[in-house]
C-alpha cells in the first residue's frame, strides 16, 4: 500500500479544517504523522475507519459511537494507551474497563471457563447492549481488569463501531478497551459533540473523535456477572432481567448499588452519571428549576422543561441529553419524575438514583 495524503477531515464549526496525513508501510505496520490539532471525523467512510484503526494501533485514543453511549477507545493490549484513558477520564486505575470485540468468535481470546448460559446470552444478544463478565485469559492484563481475575467484554451493535473493530482486528489488534468518553463520574456522552465538549482539553493532536450520530439506546450496557453458576446483573440496561428469563428460564438477581460483595464493574459507584446541576427525585420543583418527566406530566409553572419523552425507550435515549442541557442552561437544580415499570425503566431509575447521590 502507498501513502494516502490530503484527506479532508470535517471538524466542529469553531475549528479550521485539518489535513490528516497517514503513511502506511504495509498491512500490518502503520505509522501516523503528527496532526496540528485533534480531529472530529463527521463522515465515517470505510477509508477513514481504516485510518482510525491505524491511530489506535499506533497507541492513540479514538472516541467512537456505540448503540449505548460513546466510548473512549484504546488498544486493550497497549499499557501506555490504556493509561491515557485513565488520565483523560480522571478515572481511578483500579476501575476495570470493558473490552469491545467484533464478534462472539473472539470471546475465547479474552475469557475462559465460559458457562453454557453465557454462550446463549452472547448468541442471543450480541451485537447488542450487553457486557459479560467472565474469567480472564492472560490476554486480559491487570491494567484492563483492575487487578481482578475476570474481564468484561461485549460486541457493540453500531455500524461504525463494528467497522472500526473489524479493521483494528484485521491489522493485528485483539480488542478495544472503551469506557464512556466522559470525565469520571459525569454524564455519559451520546453524541460526538458531547465528547468534544467534555474531553477536548484533555485529548492530544493524534486522538480522534468519530461522529456516528446520536446513540440509539442512550444508557450504558447491561453488565452480567457470569463467573458463577447463575448470571447476576451488576448494572441494569436495555437487556433486562425479563429478557434473560425468557431466554434461560432463570430468575436473575439484580445486585443493588449498596451490595459491597459484588465484583468491581464500571458504573457501580453510589454517586455516578452526575451533571453539575443537583438532581432531585423527591419534593416539588421551584421557579427556575429544570424538569424532566414523561410527556403526560405537565410542566409546573415557572419551571424549565428539559425533556418530555413519550415513553420509557425515548426517556432512556434522551436522558443524558436532558441532564447536559441543564448544565448548558446553567440550571442549578433538576427535578425528575422517575419512570415506572420493568424493562428499561429499571436502568433509567438506576442512573437517576446514582446521579442524585452527588454531594
Amino acid at each position: 500500500m502507498g501513502t494516502v495524503e490530503g484527506i479532508r477531515v470535517s471538524v466542529a464549526s469553531r475549528w479550521a479544517k485539518l489535513i490528516i496525513k497517514v503513511s502506511v508501510k504495509s498491512k500490518t505496520s502503520w505509522q501516523v504523522r503528527q496532526l496540528t490539532d485533534m480531529a472530529l471525523i463527521t463522515n465515517c467512510t470505510s477509508q477513514r475507519i481504516k485510518e482510525a484503526a491505524s491511530y489506535l494501533l499506533a497507541g492513540n485514543l479514538v472516541a467512537f459511537p456505540t448503540e449505548t453511549v460513546y466510548g473512549l477507545g484504546a488498544d486493550a493490549c497497549n499499557l501506555s494507551a490504556v493509561e491515557r484513558i485513565y488520565e483523560v477520564k480522571g478515572r481511578p486505575t483500579n476501575h476495570p474497563l470493558i473490552v469491545h470485540l467484533s464478534s462472539i468468535d473472539n470471546l475465547d481470546k479474552w475469557t475462559k471457563d465460559i458457562p453454557d448460559f453465557a454462550i446463549k446470552l452472547a448468541i442471543s444478544f450480541w451485537p447488542g447492549p450487553m457486557t459479560l463478565v467472565l474469567p480472564r485469559t492472560k490476554l486480559a492484563q491487570d491494567f484492563i481488569t483492575g487487578g481482578q481475575d475476570n474481564v468484561g467484554v461485549r460486541v457493540p451493535a453500531n455500524t461504525v463501531a463494528l467497522s472500526l473493530l473489524n479493521e483494528f482486528e484485521a491489522h493485528g489488534g485483539y480488542g478495544i478497551a472503551a469506557p464512556s468518553a466522559n470525565r469520571f463520574g459525569k454524564v455519559s456522552p451520546t453524541s460526538a459533540n458531547d465528547v468534544h465538549t467534555e474531553l477536548s482539553e484533555y485529548l492530544k493532536p493524534n486522538d480522534l473523535i468519530l461522529d456516528g450520530g446520536s446513540s440509539k439506546v442512550g444508557l450504558e450496557s447491561t453488565i452480567i456477572d457470569c463467573t458463577n453458576n447463575v448470571p447476576v446483573i451488576l448494572r441494569p440496561g436495555a437487556i433486562t432481567a425479563a429478557m434473560i428469563y425468557d431466554l434461560l428460564g432463570i430468575q436473575v438477581k439484580v445486585n443493588s448499588k449498596n451490595d459491597s460483595s459484588q465484583i468491581k464493574a464500571p458504573g457501580l459507584l453510589q454517586s455516578h452519571y452526575s451533571p453539575i446541576a443537583k438532581v432531585s427525585l423527591t419534593g416539588k420543583p421551584s421557579t427556575g428549576d429544570g424538569f424532566i418527566a414523561l410527556r403526560r406530566f405537565p410542566t409546573p409553572k415557572g419551571v424549565i422543561r428539559l425533556l418530555s419523552p413519550v415513553d420509557n425507550v425515548e426517556y432512556a435515549r434522551t436522558l443524558y441529553q436532558g441532564l447536559r442541557l441543564a448544565d448548558i442552561k446553567k440550571i442549578s437544580k433538576v427535578f425528575v419524575i422517575e419512570p415506572t415499570g420493568d424493562g428499561i425503566a429499571v436502568a433509567i431509575c438506576d442512573r437517576l438514583q446514582r446521579a442524585a447521590q452527588k454531594e
